[in-house]
């Protein structure tokens, strides 16, 4: 079930998932979201091997299935992208299916493989085999909504993790974490109605998809359930980690989740080229600190945090490295 990166302590290790298929989804090197991303975090982590000896184990998972898929999405979808694969299979080369995201022949593996480690993850940490979790996913997910693959997004792990939780009754409450440079506007359109998921957005605005304004704050029943928090382009990074802290501690006192799930975007590190924030690692350290200490209040430390953006490799295999440490219980400075 579970391979050594760097051995095993006495109470339960940080576990870290990067199904092998994902990294076969090939959308072609001159293209942002590339096969190279989960090389260098990969390359990263085994370089930081030492400091998180015997806190990190890597686990093996199984794929999913179509049917975790429908939890949140749409038989079209499902179908449009199995049938672009298959096209994308048999002409050799990769395929759209929105403008800006693409299939190749291994993409179904891929899709599947990374939503089943997402579900080992969350699943994992209810059963306590693991304290908590990073789920090294591509493709990515936050972006496709319901009914639309859309910005380098097929399906939407994160979200599938969610109502996985909640279908298995693991969960009643969910707060889905996001701090993305980019808005997660899939996810925020898959739950906006639903009072039982809480969706937290720091993001870049104006940026792309255009959404995630302050005043969308959900509809009906889940009015009040969805917190926008945008950003100008280069926040100083002291505002944005305060900015960050009372958002959570607001989003925390409404939903009073039994789990969180955290989609990190490390696009917003300086210099990222589809970005415009100034964040280093240290500052996402923080915030995945900031973050497990909430869930130490308020659901036994239960986190999982999903990989969105983050284009440029050594940067997001830095920015990684950061977050795995703090789930690990690592300092930076060690």
């Amino acid at each position: 079930m579970r391979n050594r990166l760097g051995g095993m302590a006495e109470s339960p290790p940080t576990a870290f998932l990067m199904h092998p298929s994902a990294v076969l989804h090939d959308t072609g090197w001159g293209h942002p979201e590339h096969q190279g991303r989960l090389r260098a975090i990969a390359s990263a982590l085994k370089d930081d091997l030492v400091s998180l000896h015997g806190r990190v184990v890597q686990v093996e998972s199984e794929a999913a299935r179509e049917a975790d898929l429908a939890l949140v999405h749409d038989g079209a979808l499902i179908g449009t992208v199995r049938e672009a694969v298959g096209r994308a299979r048999e002409w050799g080369q990769p395929v759209e299916v929105d403008p800006d995201t693409r299939v190749s022949g291994a993409s179904w593996e891929a899709v599947l493989g990374t939503v089943g480690a997402g579900l080992e993850a969350v699943h994992g940490v209810v059963a306590g085999r693991y304290r908590n979790a990073f789920v090294a996913a591509r493709p990515p997910g936050h972006h496709a909504t319901p009914g639309r693959a859309m910005g380098f997004c097929l399906f939407n792990n994160i979200a599938v993790a969610a109502a996985s939780l909640r279908a298995r009754g693991e969960a009643g409450r969910v707060l889905i974490v996001d701090w993305d440079v980019h808005h997660g506007n899939g996810t925020q359109d898959i739950f906006y109605e639903d009072p039982d998921v809480f969706f937290l957005s720091l993001h870049q605005y104006p940026h792309y998809p255009g959404l995630g304004a302050a005043n969308e704050t959900g509809r009906g029943r889940g009015e009040g359930y969805t917190l926008n928090v945008p950003l100008a382009p280069r926040t100083p990074r002291a505002h944005y980690v305060n900015t960050f802290a009372r958002a959570l501690e607001t989003a925390v006192s409404r939903c009073e989740p039994d789990f969180i799930l955290v989609s990190s975007g490390f696009d917003v590190l300086a210099g990222d080229p589809l970005g415009g924030q100034l964040l280093e690692p240290g500052d996402l350290h923080r915030t995945t600190r900031i973050v497990m200490e909430a869930a130490d209040r308020c659901c036994v430390g239960r986190v999982v945090v999903f990989l969105e953006g983050g284009y440029d490799p050594q940067r997001t295999g830095a920015g990684c490295v950061a977050v795995v440490r703090a789930l690990a219980g690592v300092r930076m400075d060690v």
